[in-house]
């Protein structure tokens, strides 16, 4: 069911909590990455530029729930906005929820934008705590959700919040609009074939995406370590590459139901190997079928990168989640960036792409090809989530369009 937008809502005069996903990472007080930031500009205009008074809420990083930590601040993030705005952004306190916060929200004009601190320096954000949500939710008399990278979550601002404001309009902004539109959108009407990429350390991570889509995909490729755990259930020799072996029984199962389904289940079929897990030591080999004892797998190899490349820009719709190999290392980066630049190629060609967030929008970065593809995804646990079918309550509770 679509959801209400910002756009729908008269906010002139009015106080619009808008929870954005700022968690942005920060170096020596320095954001080394604003994509975050700059993904939620359009709602944050969309609201001051017609009058309202923003109120924006996100976490950052893990704190400890206690109180104000200094390298968990939001205060860089705040001074980023500002100038990104091209107007001043209040940040008036180290606690969320103090007098002097209540006062400054309500000293608001219109068009004026102020950001909280960190909303996880409560605990009460992660247990969504009920009077810790009825605290934000007396800040603002609309309700935004542009924060898709937390929408798989139950924390206070996500669930609380707009249960507190039921008689408010409770709408998504234009990033958590766009995001669902376009993985929704992919999985009930993809243009075919329909390919889906899946990586990464664990596959237990990827197990319940790959379940959920072997009805609706013409090809699953699997890459990195991830892979591991699949062959060594079909009984290959796998070195001393990661697997997971409580899940071996899963992968065994998983691939049972591939093979009596129409996906084609692909898994790697020569490896890119080393003796240590490190950049520069250890020595290199690559392996076909069998890995050798004192190796272990970390890239895809030339043969795999042929056939994933192949099936890739003959594909219509693509869903990438999760590296091939261990790609911020130069040894293991080229099965990644083959794969990324066959996903720019077929989006080229007239493909739909989407790449869910964290590693796989890392690695389009640094492949330079983020802006080749037709979506690149802010939130890398939310995506994967979606894949695998699961609702979102964060968005389930919001006003229908």
């Amino acid at each position: 069911m679509p959801k209400s937008t910002i756009a729908a809502v008269d906010v002139t005069a009015k106080r619009v909590f808008i929870r954005v996903d700022f968690n942005v990472p920060i170096k020596d007080g320095k954001i080394t990455d604003d994509r975050r930031i700059r993904a939620a500009l359009p709602t944050i205009k969309s609201v001051i530029d017609r009058g309202g008074r923003a109120v924006i809420a996100s976490h950052l990083g893990r704190p400890q729930g206690t109180g104000h930590e200094a390298e968990f601040s939001l205060k860089p993030v705040a001074e980023r906005l500002a100038e990104l705005l091209g107007r001043p952004v209040a940040f008036p306190s180290n606690d969320c929820t103090d007098e002097a916060t209540a006062a400054a929200v309500g000293k608001l004009n219109n068009g004026e934008a102020l950001l909280l601190e960190n909303l996880r320096f409560h605990t009460g954000e992660k247990s969504g705590d009920a009077a810790f949500a009825q605290r934000l939710a007396s800040y603002g008399e609309v309700y935004v959700n542009d924060a898709f990278g937390t929408c798989h979550r139950k924390d206070a601002s996500m669930v609380a919040v707009p249960q507190h404001m039921r008689a408010a309009p409770r709408v998504v902004g234009f990033l958590v609009e766009k995001e669902i539109r376009y993985l929704s959108d992919a999985l009930a009407h993809p243009g075919r074939p329909f390919t889906v990429i899946l990586g990464g350390a664990k596959v237990s991570d990827k197990l319940p995406a790959i379940e959920h889509l072997l009805p609706k995909a013409d090809h699953i490729l699997v890459g990195g370590a991830m892979a591991y755990t699949f062959l060594k259930a079909l009984g290959h020799r796998v070195g001393d590459s990661r697997v997971e072996g409580d899940r071996t029984d899963d992968a065994k199962r998983i691939l049972d139901l591939a093979a009596e389904s129409k996906t084609d289940l692909h898994l790697p079929q020569d490896h890119v190997c080393s003796t240590v897990f490190s950049e520069s030591h250890g020595d290199i080999s690559e392996f076909e079928d069998h890995i050798e004892d004192g190796f272990m797998g970390l890239d895809i190899g030339p043969k795999t990168r042929l056939h994933y490349s192949k099936i890739i820009k003959s594909s219509k719709t693509i869903v990438w989640n999760g590296p091939m190999g261990v790609f911020e290392w130069r040894p293991f980066r080229m099965g990644t960036r083959i794969v990324a630049e066959a996903v720019a190629e077929a989006t080229a060609a007239g493909a739909v792409s989407i790449v869910g967030g964290g590693d796989s929008a890392a690695a389009a970065e640094q492949f330079g090809v983020a802006d080749k593809l037709t979506h690149v995804s802010t939130g890398g646990g939310a995506s994967l989530e979606m894949l695998e079918g699961k609702p979102f309550k964060a968005v389930d509770l919001l006003d229908n369009a």
